[in-house]
């Protein structure tokens, strides 16, 4: 998937709790999803095509 040119909106992890310091954070893309980590956001993100997004979602979703 290729780099988004537009601001992304990160919001924290349903799957993160309150009061835990081990998060992710998750913005919408286009075709797809971003993720990077809460702590350290200036190290950039990862992108996943809205395929593997969803097998992504599914598969914690049976957990």
């Amino acid at each position: 998937m290729p780099e988004t040119t537009h601001t992304l909106n990160f919001r924290k992890s349903s799957y993160s709790g309150p009061t835990t310091q081990d998060c992710v954070e998750v913005a919408d893309l286009p075709g797809g999803a971003a993720v990077r980590d809460s702590q350290h956001p200036d190290e950039g993100h990862i992108t996943f095509p809205a395929d593997e997004w969803r097998a992504f979602q599914n598969l914690i979703t049976r957990r």
